[in-house]
């Protein structure tokens, strides 16, 4: 059908389409957030304590994580979404659908909040990692008392980063099936050219962008002043 043919869907009838996809969306940024940061926070913790520097230096273990964290943020996104559709399925037992796009989104997005959270970290500090130790304080109670509560702004803003990834890659996996806003967007909006389903999800995108962007800023700001 050329854009010339093509009917528009009714502004009053949108929302029967948009709620569910705008449903299906949130959960997948709401899970694969919050698998991502405990994960990266993990990882990033690890690379952090093992490296040259840190409160237990490994370096084999870090020189390992380092490779495999930057092979993870080497992949894109989209080549990564059929790469591992073994073990997707594996995990969840689809390719396709909310669930199985969780999958490669907390993979895609773990190394990177990793690397953030290895970063946030190295902000803090020195003199006051000293003089927990000197103290008596253990090596995880540096960790959770010092490092994280220090680096706890970075950390948040971090996430933040993240989560706003999260949801651009959400919409892109709407290409190979993935379910969301932007399937929908694709589905409707490019294939039947419904201008008003495009844009309809365009604003909501960009609507969900900003409010955690700002709530993500506000809780920055917050432990920022403590």
């Amino acid at each position: 059908m050329s854009p010339a043919l093509a009917a528009a869907t009714p502004w009053d009838e949108l929302w029967p389409l948009i709620r569910p996809a705008l449903g299906e969306t949130m959960q997948m940024i709401v899970i694969s957030t919050v698998i991502t940061g405990v994960l990266g926070l993990l990882l990033g913790v690890l690379l952090h304590t093992t490296g040259r520097d840190g409160l237990r230096p490994l370096p084999p273990v870090n020189a390992v994580l380092g490779l495999v964290i930057g092979i993870g943020r080497s992949v894109p996104f989209i080549v990564l979404l059929a790469a591992i559709i073994p073990f997707t399925r594996l995990v969840v037992g689809t390719s396709l659908g909310t669930k199985a796009v969780i999958v490669p989104l907390v993979v895609a997005m773990t190394p990177f909040y990793a690397r953030v959270v290895e970063g946030a970290l190295r902000e803090v500090p020195r003199e006051l990692i000293e003089m927990a130790r000197a103290a008596g304080a253990s090596r995880a109670q540096t960790v959770s008392k010092v490092l994280l509560r220090e680096a706890a702004p970075g950390l948040v803003g971090g996430l933040t980063i993240t989560l706003v990834a999260i949801v651009g890659f959400s919409a892109m996996a709407g290409t190979v099936g993935g379910g969301g806003l932007g399937a929908l967007a694709i589905d409707y909006g490019y294939n039947r050219y419904d201008g008003n389903v495009m844009l309809a999800t365009v604003v909501l995108l960009v609507v969900i962008v900003q409010i955690f962007q700002f709530v993500g800023d506000l809780v920055v700001r917050r432990i920022s002043h403590r």
